[in-house]
């Protein structure tokens, strides 16, 4: 009942940008905590970004943080990633969540989000 859609990955070169943005059908969008994680191939899925009901509170992986935005626009039930400096090493499937929640305690952990979209690649070249 609850989907969640990610779009707007794509081959980019380094020190590019792009911005993913996940299209959410559910009841009240703004009763969701929001987060990004990504997996990159033989790895375990990693988080990325996080972020509160109202987009106020935002919690970031060290490995993006001061590149990466982590926004969202409840009147449109979407949440975004812009990424920029794009690195090879930011090369990945990325995955929106959401969990049934105003906010995450504990944003990092994956076990704390209750719906997760399909994914979408991001391969950034050197």
């Amino acid at each position: 009942q609850v989907q969640l859609v990610e779009s707007g990955g794509g081959l980019v070169q380094a020190g590019g940008s792009l911005r993913l943005s996940c299209a959410a059908s559910v009841g009240t969008f703004s009763n969701y905590a929001m987060g990004w994680f990504r997996q990159a191939p033989g790895k375990e899925r990693e988080f990325v970004a996080a972020t509160n009901w109202a987009g106020s509170n935002q919690a970031y992986a060290d490995s993006v943080k001061g590149r990466f935005t982590i926004s969202r626009d409840n009147a449109k039930n979407t949440a975004y990633l812009q990424m920029n400096s794009l690195k090879p090493e930011d090369t990945a499937v990325y995955y929106c969540a959401a969990a049934n929640v105003y906010s995450l305690t504990w944003p990092r952990l994956r076990n704390n989000y209750n719906y997760w979209g399909q994914g979408t690649q991001v391969t950034v070249s050197s």
